[in-house]
């Protein structure tokens, strides 16, 4: 499989020429950065190229850096089901510069950028409905950025006893917890609440006659 995706690595980089930005192979998957501006002739190459026929848009997700000058990473995960490979496409944007639309060459890729654009504030130029899609009408900020606060907000749920929605806080509904170990086959440190009784209750009674 590397193999065959290093040949694609390679078909990609003579190909695209200065819209690719880099490429690398890892763990079995190709993912390509591509110049934003570029983004859009890449995307109908890879989906028209006989060698490459990525015709399936499976997914449009954000990446949020907060501390890097373009704090987002827009991913594009690409299928062929022709050549049997599937493709990752990063771009690199911020806050304020639009990314270009993808509808016109995936019409899946409309829902997706609307999700984009809701959890992180990500904007699409050329996008024929760019509007929330998860979040309420009138909400305020972009849950999927790291520095989206946890509490501070207000959401809506449906109350069960008043049979309607309501509008209220958003509040932790328990403390953050620590815990001491790291998987299911690790045990604690420290004992478990409960765990003295079945202790005493092994050890003999040194009032008990033999």
């Amino acid at each position: 499989m590397d193999d065959a995706l290093n040949e694609l690595s390679a078909y990609l980089t003579d190909r695209l020429g200065t819209a690719l930005v880099s490429s690398q192979v890892a763990l079995g998957e190709l993912t390509i950065e591509v110049d934003r501006e570029q983004l859009v002739p890449t995307l109908e190459f890879l989906r028209d190229d006989p060698n490459c026929r990525f015709g399936c848009l499976i997914d449009i997700c954000g990446v949020d850096y907060p501390d890097r000058e373009r704090r987002f990473d827009v991913v594009y995960h690409l299928l062929s089901p022709w050549h049997n490979h599937r493709l990752r496409v990063q771009v690199k944007t911020d806050e304020a510069t639009q990314m270009p639309s993808a509808v016109s060459v995936f019409a899946a890729a409309n829902w997706f950028e609307r999700e984009a654009y809701d959890l992180y504030g990500i904007l699409f130029s050329g996008h024929p409905d760019l509007r929330r899609l998860l979040t309420d009408y009138g909400f305020e900020g972009h849950p999927l950025r790291k520095d989206f606060p946890l509490t501070g907000f207000v959401e809506l749920r449906y109350d069960d006893e008043l049979k309607r929605v309501v509008y209220e806080p958003v509040k932790l509904m328990q403390e953050y917890r620590s815990f001491d170990f790291l998987s299911p086959w690790e045990g604690m440190d420290t004992a478990i609440p409960g765990d003295e009784k079945a202790g005493e209750a092994r050890r003999p009674d040194k009032d008990a006659k033999p």
